[in-house]
């Protein structure tokens, strides 16, 4: 069966947007092994501690990390059309700490929109880190989400990004040399991207 697209999703509460997508394929996999998400109750220790979880993997790969990223970077070139790789963060939060995006059924909307980017016809904004859905193009009919809410569950915001990115490349560096150089790469490419 063709495999047309990729979700890596985490539980961010803030930094995170709600769905963007990746650039192209080395830069998904990048995505894929920045992938962290908040402790909750249900997972050990403090709740809201941002834990490093690379393609939600961690607690199954049973070798080096970066030889996994190494092994999704080479099968890139070897696909004749690979798919689309997409994060999606259902928990980002405004500042009075209430979901911006209602979730559960509604996640619909957000798979419509990743199905008309692969089939090309999903309009996109670019960011730094990837494109994120146009204004508009999210169907927000019968919600109680403002195009504000959307737009803010949508934000890429260099003040919490260049932190986050300083955070991940410290986790990086415990792969020491077996880091894949792309990996790096589109590290500080994204941070040139916000300008840091």
């Amino acid at each position: 069966m063709p495999i047309s697209g990729v979700i890596f999703g985490s539980r961010r509460s803030a930094v995170i947007p709600l769905v963007f997508e990746a650039f192209d394929w080395a830069h998904g996999v990048f995505l894929g092994s920045a992938m962290s998400t908040e402790t909750t109750a249900a997972i050990t220790g403090k709740v809201g501690v941002v834990r490093r979880d690379p393609m939600a993997m961690i607690p199954f790969c049973g070798y080096n990390m970066a030889d996994y990223f190494a092994h999704w970077l080479a099968m890139g070139p070897r696909l004749t059309k690979p798919p689309r790789i997409f994060r999606v963060n259902w928990f980002r939060r405004d500042a009075d700490n209430r979901f911006l995006w209602p979730g559960y059924g509604d996640n619909v909307r957000i798979l419509k929109w990743m199905v008309e980017r692969i089939r090309g016809t999903g309009r996109a904004a670019e960011t730094p880190i990837g494109f994120v859905p146009a204004p508009g193009t999210i169907d927000t009919s019968g919600l109680d989400v403002t195009p504000a809410q959307l737009a803010e569950a949508l934000r890429c915001d260099a003040s919490e990004w260049l932190p986050a990115l300083d955070d991940l490349g410290g986790f990086f560096k415990d792969f020491g040399p077996r880091l894949p150089a792309p990996i790096a790469e589109t590290l500080a490419t994204t941070r040139r991207r916000f300008g840091g």
